[in-house]
């Protein structure tokens, strides 16, 4: 699904990434891991499309195609999403209507009326299980998106967008970073019973918080901007037991 070769990336002039070369395949789930500053988030944001972030060098493959220039949104059109490591805050922008007109865009249908109740039961029907699985109540739905949120809630909210889009290639950067062991475990569920319907996932993770709740394929290490190793989950083990320089030397 995904191919990254020799990639190279360049932040205020700065190479990050110098030469990455990763394969992900379908309805797997691939960790990235690495101590900070290994160039992790921005390997995650380069994927994606954010602009603030030049490649110079190598290719971005995705289902055959090479989308290295392609914007942002167009990468989202063709079914990459990214959750956020830090996400924004959106004053006067509700929860229930940003997931509305998520839904809206995914499934080409809109509520009976703009009117709360129709609303809401616009978004029940679709993602309601979701809601309820993490913790989302109807109060939560009528705060401003990410405003005033705790770690966990941000995280959890991240997630939930990706259940209402629905996407081929879901990264997802720390989504383990802020969130309570519970939170993990429903979160380790939902994502595992994401894969099993077909979304692929790419975990960008520095505490490895969510990896005992995944059914991990493939772990690659990060490490000064190259991927030094990749290995089944017997090497994320050997990482946390010795440190990467079990990878590095």
């Amino acid at each position: 699904m995904l191919r990254l070769e020799d990639l190279r990336v360049r932040v205020e002039g700065k190479e990050i990434i110098k030469g990455a070369n990763m394969e992900v395949d379908r309805r797997q789930v691939h960790l990235v891991v690495g101590p900070n500053g290994s160039g992790k988030s921005t390997l995650a944001l380069t994927v994606a499309g954010h602009p603030a972030y030049e490649v110079s060098g190598g290719r971005i493959i995705f289902e055959g195609r090479d989308i290295t220039g392609l914007p942002p949104d167009e990468r989202a059109r063709m079914g990459i999403f990214l959750a956020f490591q830090n996400p924004v805050e959106i004053e006067g922008l509700k929860v229930l209507e940003f997931l509305s007109k998520l839904l809206e865009k995914r499934t080409g249908e809109k509520p009976l009326t703009p009117l709360r109740e129709h609303v809401m039961e616009f978004v029940r029907e679709r993602i309601g299980e979701y809601l309820e699985a993490l913790g989302f109540t109807e109060e939560f739905l009528d705060r401003e998106v990410n405003v005033g949120f705790s770690g966990g809630e941000r995280k959890k909210f991240e997630l939930l967008q990706m259940f209402a889009l629905r996407p081929k290639l879901a990264i997802l950067d720390e989504p383990d970073s802020g969130v309570d062991v519970d939170s993990l475990n429903t979160m380790g569920e939902l994502l595992n019973r994401a894969v099993s319907e077909g979304i692929t996932l790419l975990v960008i993770t520095h505490t490895g918080g969510l990896y005992r709740h995944l059914k991990v394929d493939r772990v690659h290490v990060l490490y000064g901007g190259r991927i030094v190793a990749s290995g089944g989950s017997e090497l994320f083990e050997r990482i946390q037991e010795r440190g990467f320089e079990v990878v590095v030397g």
